[in-house]
């Protein structure tokens, strides 16, 4: 998979795409993330990204001319292009494993007020990391690129992890527990020491903490809101 990521900030992703399992998808080839700094497409003196609105209001906006540029310069526009938007639609682990279906993505961080009109038109989609806000879109990116290499093949250690994730099965993981067997006084349950599979089955699937995922059975916190909050 490659992904492309356009961006005002570099710094952050790059340094988090040096570590863990990230870094191991790139080193294993299972995805190569390519970060492009905006700016580099500015002409200016001051290498402007961002103008005042038409027709007044708070803030600044994203100019089309560097984006655009951006695009053009790497060959970007056969992707599947994704705008990281407090308007879209909500990363979910089934969103995840649609998007991990597409061998090209190209994520653009919001920054500031917004994005100019006319580079939304030319989007495949807009995504949302949820309902609270975020000052730089980079953040939301790194979220958005770790999901999505947990779910290419070999990344993983054990190709199960991925699938008995919480959310994996539209249920939360069960308890884990590790060695020492008891610590402080708080013991790990006996029918996961006893080694019969059967019963840690029925045992995991009987946890309290298995709940339904989906979001019919939750309230979202746009529920209660006239607007949802920038994300990105």
């Amino acid at each position: 998979m490659q992904i492309d990521v356009l961006t005002l900030f570099p710094g952050p992703l790059q340094a988090y795409l040096a570590e863990s399992i990230v870094h191991r998808a790139q080193v294993k080839g299972a995805v190569c993330v390519n970060v492009i700094d905006i700016r580099a497409h500015a002409h200016d003196k001051h290498r402007t990204v961002d103008d005042t609105p038409y027709g007044g209001g708070p803030g600044m906006v994203l100019k089309p001319e560097p984006i655009f540029e951006a695009l053009d310069a790497g060959q970007l526009w056969s992707g599947h292009k994704v705008y990281l938007s407090p308007q879209g639609r909500v990363l979910t682990q089934a969103v995840a494993h649609e998007l991990a279906a597409h061998t090209h993505l190209v994520l653009l961080c919001g920054h500031y007020e917004g994005v100019d009109q006319r580079v939304l038109d030319v989007m495949d989609a807009e995504l949302s990391i949820g309902d609270y806000v975020l000052s730089n879109g980079a953040v939301a990116a790194t979220v958005v690129i770790d999901t999505l290499a947990r779910l290419l093949p070999g990344v993983l250690g054990n190709a199960a992890s991925a699938a008995n994730d919480s959310h994996g099965e539209s249920l939360l993981e069960y308890p884990q527990y590790t060695r020492p067997a008891d610590y402080r006084g708080a013991a790990v349950p006996a029918v996961l020491l006893g080694g019969n599979h059967a019963a840690i089955a029925q045992w995991r699937q009987a946890r309290p903490s298995w709940a339904p995922t989906s979001p019919s059975c939750r309230v979202a916190v746009s529920s209660f809101s006239t607007r949802r909050f920038i994300t990105c």
